[in-house]
């Protein structure tokens, strides 16, 4: 589920309690962010939504293509929502799997416990990681726990449960009520235990209160160390002690304008600028173009868009995300999100759109080959034309990764106000399968084709 906007986020932040000076907007940005395990900073993250990924929509399904997935070069499989889906009160003709029935079980159409611990070994096995989507914010109407602990959930002023937002389909939870903390807890444990995974994602983590997440992450620490907790949401002060990396929704938000042309190109700067005076040091973002929450990106930028605005997901500081189907040009039905119907990825649209497949295994194997893309500092670069072109620097101890992506549908020109001498361009080209070698970077000047990007090297 998608979060709020910046201005909500201060109205909820004055709501939930504040307890440390870690919490605290003000005190936030002048600390520093707790430690990311190094697998996650250095990945690219492959979310998957079982029932769309394949014929009978199922964990075996996955399973079946994990050599697939190795081969593109992801390395964190984050499995949407495996919990079975509430009936009552569901959305459209499946129901939404963030409406969670039982926090035990598994989805009897996805298959049993045992193909969970399947895939999960399976894909150790290749050298991925496993995180599960996990909600608790809110659950289905029929879980047991509102007959069963009617005292977990926020009920309005004639003492009836209520729902969140105007999400009808689900019943919000409490977390003023230990037991309730305790509950979760217990239940986050059994996950890790049972099915040796590698971490969570938490839906809409910006509304239970951050002391929550201390204290879960503390408990759950003891468990198994080392592992990744992703926010969805933006809101700083989780990650000081709780979570490695959030949702960047605010630049996302920027970036869908910019590529479609409502807002200039510098959005994106101001927006990433925004985000850094936030949050507090060495924080870890995830940048994506495209998830279950949106219409597909080729839907709204069209097919060289939707390219650009990936190459930008790729090359930001932070760790990108890659929805399935994305690495073949896959569009569902009428480019809407599958959230609540089975809309199958269409899989064999790859020969019609060969340049998506060569893209993603080219910008993946690019980011891994590059210490710059993964792990340097973001340096933006000032250009003639900020309302098209995006242009940034990655500066590392072996490299620099100059970046400069056209974010407008015309073609233009522009020149970069930096030194550019030594840059050789490695640009991944995806009209051929043939390797790219370097070619000499025409630099400073600039003419840019529409939605074109392009990555230079230095090494240092």
């Amino acid at each position: 589920m998608k979060s709020p906007h910046l201005s909500a986020w201060l109205l909820l932040l004055l709501t939930v309690p504040i307890i440390s000076p870690a919490q605290t907007a003000t005190d936030v940005s002048k600390m520093t962010a707790r430690p990311t395990v190094e697998w996650a900073r250095d990945g690219v993250i492959y979310e998957i939504y079982p029932r769309v990924f394949s014929p009978k929509g199922d964990l075996n399904g996955v399973t079946a293509r994990l050599d697939d997935l190795k081969k593109l070069g992801v390395d964190i499989l984050w499995l949407m929502p495996i919990n079975p889906i509430g009936e009552k009160e569901k959305k459209g003709s499946i129901g939404s799997p963030y409406a969670v029935r039982d926090y035990y079980g598994i989805n009897p159409a996805y298959g049993t416990k045992a193909d969970l611990k399947n895939f999960v070994a399976e894909a150790h096995a290749r050298g991925m990681k496993v995180i599960t989507d996990e909600v608790l914010n809110h659950t289905s109407w029929d879980n047991a726990l509102i007959a069963e602990h009617p005292e977990f959930y926020k009920k309005d002023a004639s003492g009836k449960i209520t729902y969140p937002e105007d999400w009808t389909d689900v019943a919000g939870l409490d977390y003023s009520n230990p037991q309730l903390r305790t509950y979760m807890i217990d239940m986050l444990t059994y996950w890790i235990r049972e099915f040796d995974l590698d971490g969570f994602r938490f839906d809409v983590a910006h509304k239970p209160p951050t002391d929550f997440w201390e204290q879960a992450r503390a408990a759950l620490d003891k468990v198994k160390p080392n592992v990744f907790w992703l926010a969805e949401g933006e809101r700083p002060p989780d990650e000081v002690k709780a979570m490695d990396a959030d949702y960047s929704w605010d630049l996302h938000n920027a970036l869908t304008a910019v590529f479609q042309g409502k807002k200039p190109a510098s959005a994106i700067r101001e927006s990433w600028q925004k985000q850094r005076n936030m949050f507090p040091r060495n924080a870890l973002h995830m940048r994506f173009s495209d998830n279950h929450d949106e219409r597909r990106a080729i839907a709204r930028f069209g097919e060289r868009g939707a390219l650009a605005a990936q190459a930008l997901a790729f090359t930001l500081d932070g760790i990108p995300l890659v929805y399935n189907g994305m690495e073949v040009g896959d569009t569902a039905e009428s480019g809407a999100p599958a959230l609540f119907e089975n809309l199958q990825i269409f899989w064999p649209i790859a020969e019609r759109r060969k340049e998506f497949p060569r893209f993603y295994h080219g910008m993946i194997a690019l980011r891994k080959s590059s210490e710059a893309l993964r792990r340097g500092d973001l340096q933006w670069v000032a250009n003639t034309n900020d309302a098209c072109v995006i242009s940034f620097l990655r500066h590392a101890k072996s490299e620099d990764a100059l970046v400069v992506i056209n974010a407008c549908s015309v073609p233009v020109n522009a020149r970069l106000k930096t030194k550019s001498a030594g840059f050789a361009e490695i640009t991944p080209d995806i009209t051929s399968d043939s390797p790219t070698p370097p070619v000499p970077a025409t630099l400073p000047n600039l003419t840019l084709e529409s939605w074109s990007f392009h990555v230079y090297r230095h090494a240092n």
